[in-house]
C-alpha cells in the first residue's frame, strides 16, 4: 500500500516524540521513521539498525509521525500473536485513534479501521467467525482445487503462449490468485479478472479505488444473494448454512477480505518464488537436478521475502513488558514479519537453507492464523510447477539486477518479471480430468444487476468537493 506522507521523509532520527508517545523516554536517537525512501527502499537494513538501537522490540513513528512500536524478534512475535488476552486485534482499542492523534486522511485508516471482520475481533465473536470460516475451507476438496489451479494456469499461459514472451507478474502471478479464488467462492469465471483488476486498484489507494470497491462489493453481495436462493457446494453456500448463523453481508464483507487477502500475499509469493527460480543458482539447479521440492523453494521464499513485511493490527490492552521495553495501554504493537523471520537468534546464518521448515511468520501464529494456509501454498505451488512443465526452457529476459521492486512499510512487489522461451516449442497442456472442487455444478451467471468492471482509466473520477477522505467511504458499511 503506498504512503502517500512518504515523499520525501527517509529514515532519518525524528523530532523528540512528546509525553504520552512509546518513545518519549528513549531518546531522539532510538526513534526511527518505518515510511520514507530509505526506509522502504532498504527495509531490512532499517530493521538491524533499530535491533541494534533498541532490541527486539524497536519505537517507530509511522505516517503522520504516529508512534507504535515494531517487534522486530521472531519469540517476540510470536509472543504478541498468541496472547490475544495482552494484544488485541481490535483497533477500537487504539489510544491514538480515540485521543484524535490520527488524521482523517491518514494513510493507516485502510489497513486500521475497525470492521465486523474476523481479523478485527477476538473472544467469543472471533470464536463464531473463525470456526464458520475453517469449517467452510475445510470442505474442498483438495486434489479438487489442484486441478482448478492447473485448469487456470494453463488458460492464462494459452494467452502469451504463441509470443513466445511475457511478464509473469502481470500475465500470470497477479490472475491465478483471483481465478482459484473466484471459482471456490462460486462466483463465475468470467468476474475472475476483473475482480483481480478491482481488488488491486482498490487497495492501491488510487482516485478510482471507490469504484473499484463498489465494484468488488456488488459481485460480491449479488453471490450471496444468489447462493441464499440457491446453494451450492462452494465457500459461500457453506457459510450462508453454517451454524454460526452468518448474515448477508458478513459473508459478503469475508468475501471481499478474503479475495484481497489472498489476491496480494499469493500473487507476491507467486512472483517472488518465479524470481527465485529463474535466478538463484541453488534452486535453479537443484529444482533441474530433482534434489529439491518446489514446497521447499516456497518455505525459503516465505523466509526470506514473506508477503507482508508489516502488519499493524496489534493494540496492547493493558501495560505489559515486551522485548524489555514497557507498552502502555492502548498502544500500537506491529508484528514484524520480515524482521522477525531473519531474527539472528534463530537464524545466525542467513545463508542456512530453511528447506521444509515453516517456523516461518509469514501466515501468522495463534489464534488469527491465517485459515487459508493450505490453499494459498496449493495456487501457488500448483500453479509455478504446472507453468514450468508447460514451459521447460523459461529464462529472464533481463539480468536479475535489471528487475525492480516496490517497498512500503507493510510490502514489497516485484514489478516485473519478462522471461522467454521458445514460442515454437512450447508443451501442450495436459488433459485434465472433469473439475471437481467439491463435486459442484457448473457456476450459474450472476443477474444482470451486477455492473461491469471499472477500468482505471476510463472510470470517472468524483469530484472532490463531494466526497469525503477515500479510506472513510471505502470500508463503510
Amino acid at each position: 500500500m503506498t504512503t502517500p506522507h512518504s515523499e520525501s521523509t527517509g529514515v532519518s532520527s525524528a523530532p523528540v516524540p512528546p509525553p504520552g508517545c512509546p518513545a518519549h523516554d528513549l531518546g531522539q536517537a532510538a526513534v526511527r521513521r518505518v515510511y520514507g525512501r530509505e526506509a522502504e527502499g532498504s527495509p531490512y537494513e532499517l530493521y538491524e539498525r533499530l535491533r541494534r538501537e533498541s532490541g527486539q522490540v524497536a519505537p517507530v513513528l509511522l505516517p503522520g509521525d504516529v508512534p507504535a512500536w515494531l517487534v522486530l524478534g521472531h519469540r517476540e512475535n510470536l509472543e504478541v500473536m498468541r496472547t490475544p488476552s495482552l494484544f488485541t486485534a481490535d483497533s477500537r482499542n487504539w489510544s491514538a485513534f480515540r485521543e484524535g492523534r490520527i488524521s482523517a486522511d491518514s494513510p493507516l485508516l485502510p489497513v486500521t479501521a475497525w470492521q465486523p471482520l474476523l481479523v478485527f475481533v477476538d473472544g467469543e465473536e472471533h470464536a463464531r467467525l473463525r470456526g464458520a470460516i475453517t469449517d467452510a475451507l475445510g470442505r474442498f476438496n483438495r486434489h479438487g482445487i489442484r486441478r482448478h489451479v492447473v485448469r487456470s494456469t494453463n488458460r492464462l499461459i494459452d494467452a502469451f503462449v504463441a509470443r513466445g514472451e511475457a511478464d509473469l507478474v502481470t500475465e500470470f502471478a497477479d490472475r491465478l490468485p483471483i481465478l482459484v479464488m473466484a471459482r471456490l467462492c462460486g462466483i463465475p469465471e468470467e468476474h475472475g479478472i476483473p475482480l483481480g483488476d478491482a481488488v488491486r486498484d482498490m487497495v492501491s489507494g488510487s482516485e478510482t479505488a471507490l469504484r473499484s470497491n463498489e465494484y468488488v462489493m456488488s459481485v460480491m453481495r449479488e453471490t450471496v444473494k444468489h447462493r441464499r436462493d440457491t446453494p451450492d457446494k462452494d465457500l459461500v453456500s457453506w457459510l450462508l448454512a453454517h451454524e454460526a448463523d452468518m448474515n448477508d453481508e458478513e459473508v459478503a464483507e469475508h468475501l471481499r477480505h478474503a479475495l484481497t487477502v489472498s489476491n496480494v500475499t499469493t500473487s507476491n509469493l507467486i512472483a517472488n518464488t518465479l524470481r527465485m527460480v529463474l535466478t538463484d543458482p541453488r534452486f535453479r539447479g537443484n529444482l533441474s537436478g530433482g534434489q529439491m521440492t518446489l514446497p521447499d523453494a516456497l518455505d525459503q521464499v516465505l523466509w526470506d521475502q514473506p508477503p507482508l513485511s508489516v502488519v499493524p493490527t496489534r493494540w496492547a490492552l493493558g501495560d505489559t513488558v515486551l522485548g524489555g521495553q514497557e507498552i502502555k495501554a492502548g498502544e500500537m504493537v506491529m508484528l514484524g514479519i520480515a524482521a522477525g523471520n531473519v531474527d539472528p537468534e534463530i537464524r545466525p546464518d542467513l545463508r542456512t537453507p530453511m528447506y521444509g521448515n515453516r517456523s516461518h511468520l509469514a501466515f501468522g501464529s495463534g489464534p488469527h492464523e491465517c485459515p487459508g494456509i493450505a490453499i494459498g501454498r496449493a495456487i501457488a505451488d500448483t500453479g509455478i510447477d504446472a507453468l514450468l512443465a508447460r514451459l521447460p526452457e523459461v529464462s529472464l529476459a533481463v539480468s536479475d539486477a535489471e528487475l525492480t521492486t516496490t517497498t512500503t512499510w507493510m510490502s514489497a512487489r516485484l514489478d516485473a518479471l519478462p522471461v522467454t522461451f521458445p514460442k515454437d516449442r512450447p508443451r501442450e497442456a495436459p488433459a485434465l480430468s472433469p473439475l471437481d472442487i467439491s463435486t459442484p455444478p457448473a457456476a450459474q451467471p450472476l443477474p444482470d444487476a451486477v455492473p461491469s468492471a471499472p477500468h482505471p482509466d476510463r472510470a470517472p473520477r468524483p469530484a472532490p468537493a463531494s466526497r469525503g477522505p477515500w479510506w472513510r467511504r471505502l470500508f463503510r458499511r
